[in-house]
């Protein structure tokens, strides 16, 4: 049985597969990563986002659009006949999706080309400025239910309508139209109660709309790559059970946060508790549960931050090795950084530390007046709560000799 309200942390095929039934579900909403070979300067968000935010696709468009087919396959199996999937790209692999989405759901399920346009800073002489985006809207079958929006559409000039209503806002006056598909809807700006500064969050109103047209009250929405929650978040308010799927621990938790807000309950399922789990992670995801569990903020530079990967609240600068058996060579590196940083203390994460490790930090802090504190992995799960059958059977390399990185 297919459990609602409940934000799922991991790889969203395998959820798909173990955790949601065969046609369950009403509407899906997804927002992959766009193939946009860029780096993002973030260490939070949308799990598959942060494999492509250094979005360097090995093997091309080809890797790129195997990769999205597995997941895909799987919301085509959990889709009710009745059910529609939303797919949101842009120009970068948008005609591949297309002839993907063809394949999977038939291309006589093609229902939209919806093309989001938006005004936003930045533009070019060398072309025509892109803005917009593009949301790929398929049924099941050819079944799917729908429900017709209305939008404001704006006059210019008054042309003498008889039968038609001319209705006026603070844009002036209008009439009501049955939606098109293009949609002109403002993009996020940092000024937005909304906002949380999650690189590639989209406006509720977009989602909002895309909900009321392919759902009704108590329809299961899915949104099998969360990220900061927008789909559920509107999903509760219009009162449609929800599911999320995010392989990112934080930006789960961005999500149940922001539902709790909303008065929701969400369930947490699969959140990694174990040193097992957590050495699986992708490095920049452990990296961001690292710094997360330890109230830390991210360093705002992900190139030339001299080995610093975050702050705690007291200032503290933050290294996260997803390794065993850290080394003097490491500390060395670390008490660089903060002399840089005219700092004096500092701490370092990783699973193990050698015996050299932690006598090189002694030396600092007695020869240099620098403090260092070596925490590990197991050290932060037990802090966290965790278990101890999570943690037994697990192997540990602290305070080993003879492993030491000279």
């Amino acid at each position: 049985m297919t459990e609602t309200e409940t934000i799922h942390c991991g790889n969203a095929r395998e959820v798909l597969m173990h955790q949601i039934a065969n046609e369950s579900v009403d509407l899906i909403y997804l927002d992959p990563p766009f193939f946009s070979n860029k780096n993002y300067e973030i260490v939070w968000g949308n799990g598959y986002e942060l494999k492509a935010y250094e979005d360097r696709w090995k093997g091309g468009i080809e890797n790129y659009i195997a990769w999205m087919e597995q997941p895909l396959r799987e919301c085509y199996r959990v889709l009710k006949s009745t059910g529609s999937l939303y797919l949101h790209c842009d120009w970068h692999a948008n005609a591949h999706l297309r002839l993907l989405l063809d394949l999977i759901f038939d291309k006589n399920n093609f229902i939209n080309e919806i093309i989001w346009y938006y005004k936003t800073g930045g533009a070019t002489k060398d072309r025509f400025s892109r803005k917009h985006d593009n949301i790929l809207f398929y049924g099941k079958t050819d079944k799917y239910m729908f429900n017709t929006q209305i939008e404001k559409s704006y006059l210019s000039h008054h042309y003498g309508f008889s039968n038609v209503e001319i209705k006026t806002d603070e844009k002036g006056p209008y009439t009501e139209v049955i939606c098109r598909d293009v949609w002109d809807i403002p993009a996020l700006r940092g000024n937005q109660p909304e906002k949380l500064n999650y690189p590639t969050q989209k406006p509720e109103a977009l989602l909002e709309r895309i909900i009321r047209a392919s759902s009704n009250e108590g329809d299961i929405v899915l949104d099998p790559m969360v990220g900061g929650g927008t789909t559920v978040a509107v999903a509760h308010r219009l009162k449609r059970k929800w599911i999320a799927i995010d392989v990112s621990p934080l930006a789960c938790k961005t999500t149940e946060e922001r539902l709790r807000k909303l008065g929701a309950g969400p369930k947490l399922a699969g959140m990694p508790m174990s040193v097992k789990s957590l050495k699986t992670l992708q490095p920049f995801v452990f990296q961001q549960w690292a710094v997360d569990k330890l109230y830390g903020h991210p360093s705002p530079r992900k190139v030339g931050d001299m080995g610093i990967d975050g702050f705690l609240p007291d200032g503290r600068p933050l290294q996260v090795k997803q390794s065993e058996g850290v080394g003097r060579p490491k500390i060395d590196e670390f008490e660089t950084a903060l002399r840089r940083l005219k700092k004096t203390e500092g701490i370092v994460v990783a699973f193990s530390f050698t015996k050299g490790a932690q006598e090189e930090v002694a030396r600092i802090k007695n020869h240099e007046g620098m403090t260092i504190e070596l925490k590990t992995v197991r050290q932060m799960l037990e802090d966290m709560g965790a278990h101890d059958e999570e943690l037994e059977a697990i192997e540990w390399k602290e305070n080993k000799e003879g492993n030491e990185e000279e």
